[in-house]
């Protein structure tokens, strides 16, 4: 079970959690980024995320790879964009798979992945009035 989606809508967690839940999956493990109100001793007040149209191509191809793993069973990931307020979360992810290790591994390795090949860029905006753009790759 594979989903992977770049979304304006609110993402949840729990969502992501009951798509890849499954009977033969021992573990299931969930990440939730969110949004937060500093970044490098700089207050941050909101920030908003832009994609390539590639974005969800890739973010697809990532989880096609993650779940072609021995034991891991499914992967749902979200990444939003638009504008988002402190606390929303921003890149959500749940990995199922027979055993804990998998589980956990996998997710770390997606988010890790999500991180470094989604091109999908952060404009932050500061509480001093500042504001930067951030590759995310």
């Amino acid at each position: 079970m594979i989903r992977a989606r770049i979304s304006e809508a609110t993402i949840e967690v729990a969502e992501h959690e009951r798509a890849v839940s499954v009977d033969v999956a021992g573990a299931v493990v969930t990440f939730s980024g969110n949004v937060r109100d500093h970044d490098h001793g700089r207050g941050v007040k909101a920030l908003g995320y832009e994609g390539h149209p590639s974005a969800e191509p890739i973010l697809r191809e990532i989880a096609e790879e993650i779940v072609s793993r021995p034991g891991v069973h499914g992967v749902a990931v979200s990444h939003r964009v638009g504008d988002l307020a402190i606390g929303d979360a921003a890149l959500v992810a749940a990995v199922s798979a027979e055993h804990r290790r998998e589980a956990f591994e996998a997710c770390a390795d997606l988010v890790d992945e999500v991180k470094s090949r989604l091109p999908i860029w952060k404009h932050q905006f500061f509480t001093d009035g500042g504001d930067e753009w951030v590759n995310c790759p």
